[in-house]
């Protein structure tokens, strides 16, 4: 390897030929980073006491280390990005210039625009690919030819490049840019130079190593460079277009982007069986690669496998799947966000493609699962715990009794991975507040299209509150609700009961219940199936609230079940919870604003670990670890918690907790807090870390 500081123009001169190899990500720059690059070349050339701009480096592969003459092309591993956007700088001003009224002098004698096409862009005395100065990966490459040769884009054009290469043009155009300013900015861009001998370095360890500006490369980019950078060029062109293409083709640019990342590691999970950290998926594959090809299997076969899954997460996650029934039902799992499924779902889909999963019963389990999620967000239980479950679920499976071994593994799992009952749902779905529900389009999009065969489409229509949220209601609404109405709208407001769609938002605004209900295309009118009954009220009010939650809440448990026990396997389910308790057992929850505090608690504290575990008894509520770590009773307006520690060992700076060593309390510990709408939640839950890491250590 050799390094040297080189002018970026120079460079680029006495280089016949730059070449982005295939394994290489594509043109990414947007318009952020072409800006600031136009800035720093403004400044630089407007700055007269500035000799240079540094602006990071250029690493090439050539085959033996000679000067720069040489007529072989050299392969660049990394700085791609900005000299793409360079030479899309210099064709810009190159075609500004010759725009110029004729007789009108360069702004530097070197920047004619026949001299910027011949040292920059092209090579005059070649033809074909051998032209142009630069290559780029298959999918930019005709359009950056385009520009360069002043040729018609292709038709289906790469964005990024065309996009940065206008922008420039029109930057470039505008009255009082300085192209005298832009000419001796590029002449002082200075790279590191760094070339590479194919034969004594390793360019893909120097590759991962490098530290350059512009943007992270992402975990996908890395894996492709490792797979592909050091094969032989004829295999390494085989495995890019029969496989690694056709994945950036399914994903798409923006999907390729965001969602291959998180494609992979859902991927090894699948393989490994472990899951690998979110910053560390390179590494974990690399590993896995290793392992893979050190049993004699060759790397195209490594190459296929993750094709294939590609292909599945596609169906699955990016709404590729051909099947209408199969689509459907993959579409309910990416509008609730249920991501930790997706393993399991990678795993059934080639139990599917293999033969061993009939298309009814693929439908049947990616449902039973859709429930699963589905409840548990309704009754604000985190995710975030279930990696593992489903990361290991189909090690629980009989595939000779696939669906039967799935709906006993739901049912049998615990505590704060357990399936929720149809009461705890019920209790959630009519109590809670939907309003603010991350997933409410999805629940009124069920329930409006709840047995219908023509569907309706929400988009359309906006969130309708039947019963007003301004505070100052008129009299007429207080008339309805009568004389507890503002007890009526805090409490209800915000509930499945008081929501539903309508495309008369703004007409309807605050209107008294009749008006709405009998105005043109009001409640009496809609042809909506979540607007049903209402026509034939003649008041609204906290009874008709209740009764509409509960109707819905009927349609909702059929649309959302749970799965009864097949016959042959155990029956280990206690419903819901070890103890037959639920959270319907303490009734001081139907507080909404208690509630919703509750709710944020749990939350919080099952996000500690996914091996806490929640119970809900008699008296109070359990959050364990080994054992018990901190207990919930929930008061009238507040909730009490004992943590399970010694008084003399917590910090609390705050002095919020008490000493309750020796006196009898609801709950397990040595300390109490109390957690109510005033109190600080962040505090307090630094006092239940010390209490859980407290057990933890013991």
């Amino acid at each position: 390897m050799k390094a040297s500081e080189t002018p970026l123009l120079k460079l680029i001169q006495q280089g016949h030929q730059f070449v982005i190899p295939i394994y290489q990500r594509a043109y990414s720059w947007t318009a952020a980073e072409c800006d600031q690059l136009m800035a720093d070349i403004e400044r630089a050339g407007g700055d007269d006491h500035l000799t240079s701009h540094f602006t990071g480096s250029i690493v090439y592969v050539e085959k033996g280390l000679s000067n720069l003459t040489t007529q072989e092309p050299h392969l660049v591993i990394d700085g791609q990005q900005r000299m793409t956007t360079v030479m899309l700088l210099i064709a810009a001003l190159a075609r500004v210039l010759e725009g110029l009224p004729e007789g009108t002098p360069a702004p530097l004698p070197d920047f004619a625009p026949k001299k910027l096409r011949n040292r920059y862009l092209v090579n005059s005395d070649e033809e074909g690919e051998d032209y142009f100065k630069l290559l780029l990966s298959e999918k930019d490459r005709e359009t950056l030819k385009a520009i360069i040769g002043g040729t018609p884009l292709p038709s289906n054009p790469s964005e990024s490049v065309s996009n940065n290469h206008r922008r420039f043009l029109d930057h470039l155009e505008k009255p009082g840019t300085d192209l005298g300013a832009v000419c001796r900015g590029l002449a002082k861009l200075v790279v590191v130079d760094i070339r590479l001998d194919r034969t004594s370095d390793n360019p893909q360890l120097i590759f991962e190593s490098m530290n350059s500006t512009g943007l992270q490369l992402s975990q996908a980019d890395l894996i492709r460079n490792f797979v592909l950078m050091g094969l032989d060029p004829a295999l390494q062109e085989k495995l890019y277009t029969t496989y690694w293409r056709p994945m950036e083709t399914d994903f798409g640019q923006a999907a390729y982007e965001k969602q291959f990342d998180d494609f992979v590691r859902h991927y090894l999970t699948v393989v490994t069986g472990e899951i690998p950290r979110f910053d560390d998926v390179y590494g974990a594959y690399k590993k896995y690669a290793r392992a893979f090809t050190s049993g004699g299997a060759e790397i195209g076969a490594l190459v296929r496998e993750l094709y294939e899954y590609a292909r599945r997460y596609c169906a699955v996650a990016l709404g590729q799947e051909a099947d209408k029934r199969l689509a459907a039902a993959f579409r309910d799992l990416r509008e609730i966000k249920a991501d930790v499924v997706y393993p399991l779902l990678l795993e059934l889909y080639t139990d599917y493609e293999l033969g061993v999963l009939r298309n009814d019963d693929l439908v049947s389990i990616v449902d039973m699962v859709t429930s699963y999620i589905f409840r548990r967000a309704v009754c604000r239980i985190p995710t975030n715990s279930l990696n593992r479950t489903f990361s290991t679920f189909t090690k629980t499976i009989d595939k000779e009794r696939y669906v039967e071994s799935v709906q006993a593994h739901l049912l049998g799992l615990k505590s704060y991975r357990a399936f929720p009952s149809d009461q705890q749902f019920r209790v959630d779905l009519t109590k809670a507040d939907m309003y603010n529900f991350k997933r409410r389009s999805y629940l009124l999009r069920r329930l409006e299209n709840f047995g219908r065969k023509e569907h309706v489409s929400i988009e359309d229509y906006t969130i309708e509150h039947i019963l007003p949220q301004n505070e100052n209601l008129s009299e007429q609404w207080r008339a309805d609700l009568g004389p507890d109405w503002a007890q009526v709208q805090e409490h209800y407001l915000h509930t499945l009961g008081n929501l539903t769609l309508t495309g008369y938002n703004s007409e309807y605004s605050d209107r008294p219940f009749a008006r709405k209900r009998d105005m043109e295309g009001g409640f009496r009118e809609s042809p909506l199936r979540l607007n049903r009954g209402l026509g034939s009220l003649e008041t609204w009010n906290e009874q008709a609230i209740v009764e509409r939650a509960e109707r819905l809440a009927d349609q909702a448990l059929e649309i959302w079940p749970r799965p009864a026990r097949p016959e042959g396997f155990p029956d280990t389910d206690l419903s819901n919870t070890e103890s037959g308790y639920s959270i319907a057992d303490h009734p001081n929850l139907t507080n909404q604003s208690l509630l919703a505090l509750f709710e944020e608690f749990r939350g919080r504290v099952l996000a500690l670990d996914e091996a806490v575990t929640e119970t809900f008894l008699k008296r109070y509520i359990a959050y364990k670890a080994e054992t018990n770590f901190v207990d919930v009773v929930v008061q009238s307006e507040r909730l009490k918690l004992t943590l399970n520690m010694p008084f003399e060992v917590l910090h609390d700076e705050r002095g919020l907790a008490w000493d309750v060593t020796g006196k009898g309390t609801a709950g397990n510990g040595n300390v109490q807090v109390a957690l109510d709408s005033a109190t600080d939640l962040g505090h307090v839950m630094g006092l239940v870390r010390q209490a859980y890491e407290f057990q933890v250590g013991e």
